[in-house]
């Protein structure tokens, strides 16, 4: 290899490494989602009350009492009505708000795996596109004679519990 490079002696190979001296960083104002400090956050009292009910069914009014009177009022409001929701309707709604599971493409692989032809064809059918494309061997086909209301209603369910 000393031959190669045309030299009798081993040259020595380093790599240096030098920090430069950092400027100090600009102040920014707060972007959005940011609180300055010492300013009051605006809550959204309709997400606070859902996550609460969700999380502390049985305390969730419990945790509006750090909050001033006239939002632990709206706030009361909002998780009176969230519980008056069915629990399909409740889920519905945690996942309108805070959205799909990270995990839906795999927990609808796995559905998809185990379902029979005729459900699994149903569930591909009433899937979202983006949805659709975790699946390119399928097809989109029109539904036929053996897609029973069960059957239809069990698609729903099924991508609905993969999804959220």
């Amino acid at each position: 290899m000393v031959a190669a490079r045309g030299g009798s002696t081993p040259e020595l190979e380093r790599t240096v490494v030098s920090r430069g001296s950092r400027a100090p960083v600009p102040a920014r104002p707060p972007s959005r989602g940011e609180v300055e400090p010492g300013a009051s956050a605006l809550l959204p009292l309709e997400g606070l009350a859902l996550v609460a009910l969700v999380w502390g069914r049985d305390r969730a009014a419990e945790l509006f009492e750090g909050l001033k009177d006239s939002d632990a009022v709206r706030a009361r409001g909002y998780l009176a009505g969230f519980a008056a929701l069915s629990s399909a309707r409740r889920q519905a709604r945690v996942a309108v708000e805070f959205g799909v599971r990270p995990d839906a493409a795999a927990r609808l692989r796995g559905v998809m795996e185990e379902a029979p032809e005729v459900l699994r064809r149903e569930i591909f059918r009433r899937l979202p596109p983006y949805h659709r494309s975790l699946f390119p061997s399928l097809q989109l086909e029109p539904s036929g004679p053996e897609a029973t209301e069960r059957v239809c209603v069990l698609a729903e369910r099924l991508i609905r519990e993969a999804t959220r």
